[in-house]
């Protein structure tokens, strides 16, 4: 039997990258997922390619209304809904000094505020279904702080908060929510135009794992999370990073 055979998947930012990986993934592990982006495009031609198992629709993370528009898709659609992994995110790489409040807000708007409105959104669906398993990805970004990313570490610190307080309050509908925390990852996300004069092979070569980390490789961390295999697993945070946080070498 496949991992994820008769459950329903809604994937935020599922149009690319590793919200693409993770949407793949599910599908060949039996799931049906609906692959939710404001990247139109990008998200039709995942679905198209994903055959009957997939549906793309619109989906701004920070608009309660477009929600509850995803959440009913998915339930008229696929009759139910299981699983929900609050992928999508924004980055900005700004100092302190220089990052404006407008900037700040969008990130925290995505990141944070969205991945909230998520957890909420799919709840009643979830208590409908007799449970379900929410994957928040945060990032090695939420476990310790990096340099010019005030905003995005903020989000991803709120994200990793937020997961345990939501995994307190739901585990008495069977509802599991853990969190997912990616180090460098190669994905557009991860070649922001701030860093564009920056190497990344000088980034990852000192990893015990020297290399960046695959798409795939995340969702095969998210599969796990949202099947039944990680059944006594909540409120907890899991790493993919390639050692980037096991500490320091003197090499």
């Amino acid at each position: 039997m496949k991992r994820l055979e008769g459950k329903v998947a809604l994937i935020t930012g599922g149009a690319r990258g590793q919200g693409e990986a993770e949407a793949r993934r599910f599908v060949a592990e039996g799931a049906r997922v609906v692959i939710a982006d404001v990247l139109d495009a990008e998200g039709q031609r995942v679905a198209s390619e994903l055959g009957d198992a997939a549906l793309f629709q619109h989906l701004d993370v920070t608009r309660e209304e477009d929600w509850s528009a995803a959440v009913r898709v998915a339930q008229q659609h696929f009759g139910k809904l299981d699983v929900l992994v609050n992928n999508a995110a924004i980055l900005k790489m700004a100092s302190l000094e220089t990052c404006s409040l407008e900037d700040y807000r969008r990130v925290i708007e995505v990141n944070q505020v969205g991945c909230w409105l998520g957890m909420k959104a799919v709840l009643p669906a979830m208590k409908a279904a007799g449970g379900g398993a929410i994957v928040n990805v945060s990032s090695t970004a939420g476990m310790e702080g990096v340099a010019w990313g005030t905003a995005y570490v903020s989000s991803k610190f709120a994200v990793r908060g937020m997961t345990k307080a939501a995994a307190l309050e739901l585990g008495a509908y069977g509802i599991r929510v853990n969190s997912v925390h990616p180090g460098g990852i190669d994905t557009n996300m991860a070649r922001p135009p701030e860093m564009a004069d920056i190497d990344p092979s000088t980034i990852y070569r000192g990893l015990p794992i020297p290399r960046i980390g695959r798409p795939d490789e995340v969702a095969n961390l998210v599969l796990f999370l949202a099947s039944d295999e990680s059944s006594y697993s909540t409120g907890s945070e899991f790493i993919v990073d390639g050692g980037l946080l096991a500490g320091k070498t003197f090499n």
